[in-house]
């Protein structure tokens, strides 16, 4: 098969001029360029120019699970063979990762080579506007561009109502397009399928958020199938359990996910900034520079909330998503794990400092 012809099979998908120059040194041992659309215990589907294939990922199977073979990376698999193999897969673009569950400290690779990170939240319940932060923070990490969803919009019918949960969301969302769509209507899908049509997207999100449905939508035909969620608490079960790769028809490939629960955050220092850019601002007109805008004079991240210009909630959020993100990197780094016990010791000292200070005005 022709270079041209391998271009134009796989070019739905995403393959470019820079990914066949990287392809390069495998194209010459006559192995075959693909990207994976679904990884399944140990093996994973390949689209190629032959089709799809599967195929082992033993060879590609290091200890380190961020270097595991993930739906969306484009790989180098044999031509032929019984198990056939995957060989290697091309540096990666972006990569959405989180942390485990597991006490083990380790990382999470979700997707990769991903330009929008679509995150749905569903209107059929109270927003949970620190979820979507954290949402957020791992998509900045990851290099691609956030885009938030509201859906179910058509069950929020006031709209003076709707246009304060919008502002509430973009409030906490500086710098991230934020959309209401109804997928039953059929109404905003317009201004999502231009977005991502213009790349790859991984769709996140709760169980229930409905990211089946709106998957459906885009894809103009019902491929994931769809459960209802509990009128309860509107979370869902999970419809989806392993995740896809799917190319659009009109143009632009889906990555749809499994509802994620447990969404911890693995070394995601600039991605928390990003989502929290306007404190980060006013951190840098602090008085000192290490200010930990908790009762220091010339906090500017204080005044702010003073005159009403900052939401304590939004300080009290970065607070805790930076010391959850300090905590992870402290498990997996012994300078950052050092430079926190030196940080908890200060803390203690002026404590125990502060606490003297008290029973000596007692007396």
């Amino acid at each position: 098969m022709t270079s041209t012809s391998v271009f134009s099979a796989l070019a739905p998908y995403g393959w470019d001029s820079a990914w066949a120059d990287a392809f390069t040194s495998y194209d010459t041992e006559g192995l075959l360029p693909g990207r994976v659309v679904r990884v399944d215990r140990g093996q994973c589907d390949v689209v190629t120019a032959d089709g799809v294939v599967r195929a082992d990922t033993a060879f590609v199977t290091p200890h380190d699970p961020l270097r595991v073979v993930c739906t969306g990376d484009w790989v180098a698999v044999e031509p032929a063979g019984s198990p056939r193999y995957v060989r290697a897969y091309l540096p990666r673009r972006t990569a959405f990762v989180r942390s485990t569950s597991s006490k083990r400290s380790e990382g999470q690779i979700l997707a990769a080579n991903v330009d929008h990170a679509i995150v749905a939240v569903s209107l059929a319940v109270e927003l949970d506007l620190g979820r979507i932060e954290r949402f957020l923070a791992l998509a900045w990490e990851s290099g691609a561009q956030p885009v938030v969803v509201l859906t179910k919009a058509d069950l929020v019918p006031d709209a003076a109502t709707l246009s304060y949960l919008v502002q509430d969301v973009e409030t906490t969302a500086p710098g991230v397009p934020v959309l209401t769509v109804s997928a039953a209507l059929g109404e905003g899908l317009d201004v999502l399928t231009a977005i991502v049509g213009g790349g790859t997207s991984v769709l996140l999100g709760q169980s229930g958020a409905g990211k089946s449905t709106l998957a459906n939508a885009l894809l103009g035909e019902d491929v994931m199938e769809v459960q209802a969620a509990r009128d309860v608490d509107g979370k869902g079960r999970h419809t989806t359990t392993t995740r896809n790769l799917l190319a659009l028809p009109g143009g632009g490939v889906l990555i749809d996910t499994p509802g994620l629960r447990g969404v911890g955050l693995w070394d995601a220092g600039t991605g928390v900034g990003q989502v929290f850019a306007e404190i980060e601002e006013l951190g840098r007109q602090c008085r000192f520079h290490d200010c930990a805008h908790e009762s220091e004079p010339g906090c500017a991240v204080l005044a702010a909330i003073d005159a009403g210009s900052l939401p304590p909630r939004r300080l009290e959020s970065y607070r805790k998503l930076m010391r959850e993100n300090q905590w992870i990197v402290a498990k997996t780094d012994a300078r950052a794990r050092a430079e926190l016990r030196k940080d908890w010791k200060r803390k203690g000292a002026e404590g125990r400092a502060a606490m003297e200070a008290k029973r000596r005005g007692w007396r």
